[in-house]
């Protein structure tokens, strides 16, 4: 017999409880692409349109393991985020900015075109 989980929880401790809702959060923050599509409720196939590509590309994009940063901001874009890239180290973090130069040189020459 299957269980929810709000009348499970109520029996664990405290400590089990803020145990459970740590391993949560920190799932929530980190996942493949395609589980953050899921999670935002998009088709393959909706994406795929909204970035004027074939939902094939889409399979392809979150089954690599290596993407070009602009690949990765449109496909990010295309969900309605905004992508930073940041740099952890042990003092510190720094957000990396060259990148939004080329998006934005991206925008300025499609805007040229048009």
């Amino acid at each position: 017999m299957t269980k929810k989980w709000s009348e499970m929880k109520h029996k664990l401790t405290p400590d089990a409880q803020a145990r459970v809702a740590a391993r949560v959060a920190k799932t929530l923050q980190e996942m493949p692409l395609n589980e953050l599509r899921r999670a935002r409720e998009l088709s393959q196939t909706r994406l795929a349109e909204v970035l004027g590509i074939a939902q094939s590309e889409i399979s392809k994009i979150e089954h690599r393991s290596d993407l070009y940063v602009s690949t990765l901001r449109s496909y990010i874009e295309a969900m309605g985020g905004d992508l930073e890239i940041v740099a952890r180290f042990p003092d510190g973090a720094v957000r990396i900015t060259q990148f939004k130069d080329v998006a934005e040189t991206e925008t300025e020459l499609a805007g040229a075109r048009a």
